[in-house]
């Protein structure tokens, strides 16, 4: 089969699923064309059966701000007519799902088509799809597409909640893990030698945006180290590291508070942390906190969306109301203080991440998806 992805190719959770998405699918013998404004992330430079296709937005003095998703449309349909494409599977339904929409109905017009297949990962529909300027068309995109897929029953839940789409089928598709990858025994532990003299690794990953509450992650830390001796790792960048930066200083905790900044391949860190921190106010799903679980690091978080779908609380991590930066902070000092407890949860997050988000079983998903969009 012959599949065009394009999601946004810069660091997030979504962009991170799709990128390697495409990668196991061009693994499995499919042709992969990923569609984008720059090459995803993920993506190493070659890889068999994978194509990258730049979106080149010109810049003319008639437009203040460049329309991408135009110039998006316009190339999804110059690659689906070169390439002859079975189908369109985009990441956020804006504007990806408005693009493709607009590539299929050109197609059309010249007596061809391609199926388009949108996937929901979350801000796309609890924030930007429901702004009063985008909610008509993030409405319309959804429902012209040919099949739908969201990462969480939550966000299946919000999506009818926000917009109804009569007619539509949602399916959910979880994110998911390549078990190989995300394996504690097969990293040396490099991080712990450098950072902890013998105290325990607290670790956060994101993209540092004011959702992710990066100064609750401060608070809950400088707590714990009250009681275990740890250290925190911060990995990423982004808007609200300021902010956890100066938390730090003005709780005395600056010199045992990490920031390492965007790191690609985030698996050897994951392998040497002892407990993940992710007190988000919102989740979709929770990407970050799947990886640590599978790399056996349990996660202490809170309860937001799609998260009570990825962490089994008191089997691989702990959720608490979002803010309770206090019952956090404790949930945190129960596992970190009590070595047995914390090898049984470290077993059973990998165990059970290994089981229920195999990339092998999620990737079957979708290509049954494709094949029943096709036919």
């Amino acid at each position: 089969m012959k599949i065009g992805i394009t999601c946004y190719p810069t660091y997030g959770g979504s962009g991170a699923v799709a990128t390697e998405l495409g990668i196991a699918l061009a693994a499995k013998g499919h042709e992969v064309h990923f569609i984008t404004y720059k090459q995803p992330f993920r993506l190493p430079s070659f890889l068999p059966r994978i194509y990258f296709h730049e979106v080149d937005v010109g810049r003319y003095p008639l437009f203040e701000y460049p329309p991408y998703d135009l110039a998006l449309a316009v190339r999804m349909h110059e690659v689906v007519k070169s390439h002859e494409l079975d189908l369109l599977h985009v990441h956020y339904a804006i504007p990806h799902a408005t693009s493709a929409w607009i590539a299929r109905e050109m197609l059309r017009e010249a007596g061809s088509d391609v199926k388009v297949i949108t996937t929901l990962h979350g801000t796309d529909i609890t924030i930007v799809g429901q702004d009063r300027s985008f909610h008509p068309i993030t409405k319309f995109s959804i429902e012209k597409s040919d099949r739908i897929t969201a990462v969480s029953q939550y966000l299946r839940q919000q999506t009818f909640k926000a917009f109804g789409c009569a007619g539509c089928q949602v399916e959910v598709i979880y994110n998911f893990i390549d078990p190989d990858t995300y394996n504690r025994s097969k990293y040396p532990q490099l991080l712990s030698e450098q950072l902890n003299g013998g105290r325990r690794v607290l670790m956060h990953v994101s993209n540092f945006r004011p959702v992710k509450r990066v100064r609750d992650i401060v608070r809950i830390y400088a707590r714990v180290q009250e009681a275990v001796p740890s250290v925190l790792v911060m990995v990423g960048d982004g808007p609200d590291r300021v902010e956890a930066e100066a938390e730090a200083q003005m709780l005395g905790v600056e010199r045992t508070v990490h920031f390492l900044g965007k790191i690609d391949v985030v698996a050897p860190l994951l392998a040497g942390a002892d407990l993940f921190l992710l007190p988000s106010q919102s989740e979709s799903f929770g990407l970050s906190a799947l990886e640590a679980l599978a790399s056996g690091t349990p996660v202490v978080g809170s309860k937001a969306g799609g998260l009570v779908e990825v962490v089994k609380e008191g089997v691989t991590g702990a959720l608490c109301e979002i803010g309770d930066v206090d019952a956090m902070a404790r949930a945190s000092v129960e596992i970190l203080s009590d070595r047995e407890r914390w090898q049984a949860m470290s077993r059973d997050a990998a165990a059970d991440a290994r089981a229920r988000f195999s990339r092998d079983d999620i990737v079957r998903q979708y290509e049954a998806l494709y094949e029943d969009a096709v036919r």
